[in-house]
């Protein structure tokens, strides 16, 4: 095992860029040996890079067996997974054979419902994973040119994100959902996130467009998880569209053009949840793949 947790470490030396040149190839070939030779996170990572191919292609088949072997072995999360996807009505390398029809809701700002994009099982599977990943929500703050991630009073919810690394393949299966209803490539996503809105807790009025003109946030899914609150909808200030989606629902609106110009029009806000609690999966959509490609 002394092997599996040198070739770990040494893999997200290479994956961060750590005392080394970043190498993502590197990086998943360190985390197959650890796999290999019996490491459990490495085994989980290298399914979860394998299935979306962020760190040198997506293999799925590949994946796929090695989920299988990985519950095969008794693992209770791997058994999970393997059922979910079971359940999903899914091709060869991962992606929906079902096509997505929403209900526009709005031209200006450009809005559309998905009315059960997920299924229940499928909503607990995302707020059990979000449990132990939550932290308080940041946004993000450009200052001297250089980008950072702050704690601030206008996005008061917590958030649990799962980057390519905790990407696991139910997780992806959701985003090539996602992205199949968008209508977009599944690589122009950024991570999934979750956000859990308690009492009083809101998103005041933002845009969700970036200063980022080279790779603008062009569209936004958000997924609603739960319906057990009262408060907590969707609220476009530029119409005074309010929307409370069901459990299950996916509401896709768009930020931007696609040139990139964000459409002023996308103003828009979490309204105060005022009993209960309020979960959401949320992806941002970008104009062009989003995060490592090799």
């Amino acid at each position: 095992m002394s092997n599996a947790v040198a070739d770990f470490n040494i893999a997200f030396a290479y994956l961060q860029g750590r005392g080394v040149a970043r190498d993502l190839a590197l990086a998943r070939d360190h985390f197959r040996k650890a796999a290999d030779a019996g490491h459990l996170q490495a085994k989980r990572i290298l399914i979860a890079l394998l299935a979306n191919g962020t760190t040198g292609g997506s293999d799925w088949q590949a994946a796929m067996q090695r989920l299988q072997e990985l519950k095969s072995s008794g693992d209770a999360q791997a058994a999970r997974q393997v059922e979910l996807l079971g359940l999903m009505d899914l091709g060869a390398e991962g992606d929906p054979r079902s096509a997505f029809e929403g209900d526009r809701l709005s031209d200006r700002p450009e809005v559309t419902l998905f009315d059960g994009l997920f299924t229940e099982a499928e909503r607990r599977y995302l707020m059990d994973a979000a449990l132990p990943a939550y932290r308080p929500a940041t946004v993000g703050h450009v200052a001297g040119g250089h980008a950072r991630q702050i704690v601030q009073q206008v996005r008061t919810c917590d958030v649990a994100a799962f980057p390519w690394i905790a990407e696991d393949p139910v997780i992806h299966a959701l985003n090539r959902r996602i992205a199949a209803a968008a209508g977009v490539a599944v690589e122009t996503g950024e991570p999934l996130q979750i956000l859990r809105y308690r009492p009083g807790q809101e998103f005041k009025p933002h845009r969700d467009s970036t200063e980022d003109t080279e790779n603008q946030r062009v569209l936004t899914m958000l997924v609603y998880l739960n319906d057990a609150y009262t408060g907590g909808e969707t609220l476009f200030l530029s119409n005074d569209l309010k929307v409370r989606g069901k459990a299950g629902d996916g509401l896709l609106f768009r930020n931007a053009d696609a040139n990139g110009v964000a459409d002023p029009d996308s103003l828009h806000a979490g309204l105060p949840v005022e009993s209960g609690e309020k979960v959401v999966a949320s992806r941002w959509i970008r104009q062009k793949r989003f995060g490592p490609s090799a």
